[in-house]
Formats: structure tokens, sequence, C-alpha cells
């Protein structure tokens, strides 16, 4: 039996932990013989992976582990790389969204001037382990699930077409697990979508049970009543605040056009100014993942290092709905030929939107890579908000590549979140500020 050698390219992040627990729940489908991680912060990384090592002398002591900062020998030997960097960590992100918010503009992650400032970042960093891969293992695929993928995954067409690169994003899997609940199903994987969109940035148009029996009226009549919240399992108990409003935002956001179930992150768009009232300028998203997330998985990391063994109390946690990652490698290592939505050229699957835009759609994966499913005509409304956000992503990524002031400043006047020019070159040129070193030089 083939047994895979894998790469975790970002080795010090806090879901790290997660994704190695999760790759040993699956070792009867998915056979591994070595774990290593890469990071480019070697204290960081190594409190992750001393503690992981311990975890796996424990209960996979077969693998081979290593942790490294050496590109060499992290990507030597590499069937599959798990991609989830963050380029700048926490402290930046807290910039990305603390910034806009000075200006009455959202301050978010992934979405808005925040997330074109992280694009900015994750740019150079994701092209580069995907070089590394390619120099040291040509066969070896990337499953990239970095931030913000949209913008990753425009500049992984543009700057590198032909790599082995399957960009992915975990939100609508969380939100199918969600809808598979509301509707008393075991697994979304008893589901049937159809789903277009960009990344954060889509809506599911049918959703069919294994029988073919329509299961959108049922879906539907909750999001009426109370968005994604009503669909939450036990397991989503200790949901963050932020979370959960965000899920309940969501009946508000389907209002909007109740033919269609929407990402949560269209709340971002559709309701910026409801986003920025409801947000507190001193303490945001990141602030709460640094205060709880950071401190506990680290926390955690240091027990199991100073115990010297995993068998503690409150120790890691499998990172359930990341099975879709084994999914994923399974179905290219297996050609299963099972169904996921992929970021991947349009190139007319969505029929009346430009060809050369990345979209989220429904794809068939196998050891030749993917076959996208095409999605058709899609409504005005929809088609509307994406020509405007896709514009926004490719003018971030034409000013990465060309070092453009003027493009950068054209795709933060452009997104539906900023009010205006003026407002768009005020937390630009603070944003320039704050990301030297992480951006191009900008001219």
């Amino acid at each position: 039996m083939q047994k895979y050698s894998i790469t975790v390219a970002g080795g010090g992040s806090t879901f790290t932990p997660g994704i190695v627990l999760m790759l040993l729940d699956h070792l009867d489908r998915f056979p591994i013989r070595k774990i290593r991680f890469y990071d480019n912060d070697a204290d960081r990384q190594e409190t992750v992976a001393k503690a992981c090592e311990i975890y796996l002398k424990e209960h996979a002591p077969e693998i081979e582990f290593g942790y490294t900062t050496d590109p060499e020998a992290a990507f030597t030997d590499v069937d599959f790389v798990l991609a989830h960097i963050r380029v700048g960590k926490y402290a930046m992100r807290e910039t990305d969204e603390k910034i806009p918010l000075r200006y009455g503009v959202l301050g978010q992650e992934t979405c808005g001037p925040g997330g074109l400032a992280y694009g900015m970042r994750s740019i150079g960093g994701v092209i580069e382990i995907l070089d590394y891969m390619e120099k040291y293992s040509p066969n070896a695929w990337m499953l990239n699930y970095s931030n913000p993928a949209a913008i990753v995954a425009e500049a992984t067409r543009r700057l590198r077409p032909n790599s082995k690169i399957l960009n992915i994003c975990d939100m609508p899997i969380d939100l199918e697990e969600k809808m598979a609940h509301m509707c008393g199903l075991k697994s979304r994987k008893e589901m049937k979508v159809s789903y277009y969109g960009l990344n954060h940035f889509g809506w599911w148009s049918k959703i069919y049970d294994k029988d073919g029996n329509d299961l959108m009226p049922q879906i539907k009549k909750h999001m009426a009543a109370n968005g994604f919240a009503d669909a939450l399992s036990d397991s989503n108990q200790h949901v963050d605040k932020s979370w959960m409003e965000t899920f309940q935002k969501a009946r508000d956001v389907y209002a909007v056009d109740p033919d269609t179930i929407p990402n949560t992150y269209l709340k971002y768009y559709l309701f910026p100014d409801y986003v920025v009232e409801h947000s507190n300028t001193e303490y945001t998203r990141a602030n709460e993942v640094m205060d709880g997330r950071e401190k506990t998985v680290f926390g955690t990391c240091r027990k199991i290092i100073e115990a010297g063994t995993s068998k503690i109390d409150g120790g890691f946690e499998v990172d359930a709905h990341a099975t879709y990652i084994v999914d994923l490698a399974c179905a290219i290592a297996k050609n299963t030929q099972e169904r996921f939505l992929l970021i991947v050229p349009n190139e007319g699957a969505v029929e009346n939107f430009d060809r050369t835009a990345m979209v989220e759609i429904p794809c068939i994966v196998g050891s030749n890579g993917y076959e996208k499913i095409v999605q058709g005509a899609i409504p005005q409304f929809q088609k509307g908000l994406m020509e405007q956000q896709v514009s926004v992503e490719k003018l971030t990524v034409e000013a990465w590549i060309e070092g453009s002031y003027q493009k950068l400043w054209q795709a933060f006047t452009l997104s539906r979140t900023v009010p205006s020019a003026r407002v768009a070159k005020l937390i630009l040129d603070d944003m320039i500020e704050a990301n030297k070193g992480y951006w191009p030089e900008l001219n």
C-alpha cells in the first residue's frame, strides 16, 4: 500500500495541531509515511512542532516527523503540500481590521481593504512555496487554503498557470454541514449542490439529497427564520460571539435574494454599514483570536512539552471539518472522482461571466486534476456583484505584479465596502505605511 509524504506549510499555525490529528484519524484511507512542518518563524513553529512530535510518537510512531525553516529539507520527497500560511501573522491582521475602521469602513480579514492588504502580503509567500515545491518535488500537489483565497488564486492563475495547485476554502464546507443538520442528514456528503461565485462571495442555487429530493425549501425556511444560527449542533456550542452574529445575520443576507442560499461573508458587502456600527474599533476579531484560540493552542502545546506527554487534560482537538483536505488528497491519490468546491478559472463554467475570473464552483477531482461542472448563466444581481468584486481582485493582483499604486487605489475604490475614492486613498496610504517590508514597492 502506498504511503504519502506531507508537508504542512505554515507549521506554526494554531490550526496545525488540529490538521495533524485529522490526518491521523484517516490513516486507514490515506496512509502517511512522513509529516514535515515548514515555517519561516522558527520559534513559533518549534512550540507547535515539539508538541505535535510528542503526540505523534504516542499515537503514530511509525510516521517520520520533522520540522524545518529550510525549503530544500521541507519540500524534497513530498507528495502533498498543505498550505495555510498567514504572512504577518495576527499582528498584521489587527492592522488590516483597525485601519479601515478609523475611516468608518469595515475591518475584516478577507473582505474590503483588510482583505486586499492581506492579499498583497500573501501573494509572494504562496508563490515562493509553490516554486520550492516544484523545484524539489515537481510531481507534488499543493492543496492551498491560505487566505485571502480569491486573490491568491488569481495570482497563481496569472503567475504560475501550469502549477499543480488546488485552491480551496473551508467556509462552504462548514455551511454545508449546517444545512445538512437543518435537514436531519448526518453529513454534507449526503447532499449534492450547485454553487457559483467567487471565494467568500457565492450562492447555493440547488441542493438535493442522494435520492434527488429537493432540500432547498426546507433550508430556505430555516434561513428565513434565523439564518444559519439554528443549524448549530452540540459541537458548535463554543462558537465565538462574532461568528454567532454572522450566522444570525445570514437571515438578512438571504432576504436580499430568497431564491439562493448565500455564503455568510456576503454580509460584509451587502450590510457594511451594519458591520461598522457593530464593530469595536479597539477590539476586533484579531484580538478575539489572539486572546482566545492563540492562547489556548499555544498554552496546550507548552503543557504537552512540559509534561512530555499529550495525555493531559484539555489536549489537542481534531479539526473535524478539515476532513475535506483528506478527501481532496484521496481524490488525487486514488482517483475517486469526488465532487468538491474549488476556486478555478471560469472559462465558460459560469456562462455569462468573465472567462478569466477565478470562480468557486463544484468540480470533479481525480488523479489528473479537476473537471469543472458547468453552472450555466447566473442572475443579474449576482452577476453585477461578482463583476465588481472580481475587478477588485484582479486590480489588486495587477498592482502587486506591476508595483502600481494607481491600480491598488482603484481596487480599494471599487470595493463595495468603501464609500469613495477619497476614503480609499486615506486607507491605502495608512496601509502602505503599516505594510512596509511586506508589500512590494508601489509607484
